[in-house]
């Protein structure tokens, strides 16, 4: 497997991991805007083959969903309609 196929196989993966998280959290709207934004970015990056801005979109989505969590901003919890 080449470094693009292993960069963008790790990515999905935990692309798909973090929408999952994301789908079940709820809070204070800014940290809710910031990880979607950045979602968002990820899958726009892998579209344009950006690859490393792809898998830093999500590292960084992934750190505001453990920050707020940590913090008691958001929580996790299926989300209300």
């Amino acid at each position: 497997m080449s470094l693009d196929e292993d960069l963008r196989e790790e990515t999905l993966k935990w692309l798909t991991r973090a929408e999952e998280l994301f789908s079940r959290i709820s809070g204070e709207e800014p940290f809710c805007d910031n990880i979607a934004a950045y979602l968002q970015d990820s899958r726009y990056f892998l579209q344009q083959g950006d690859l490393i801005r792809a898998f830093e979109a999500v590292v960084w989505a992934w750190a505001w969903m453990e920050i707020g969590l940590e913090m008691k901003v958001l929580s996790e919890g299926a989300k209300e309609d």
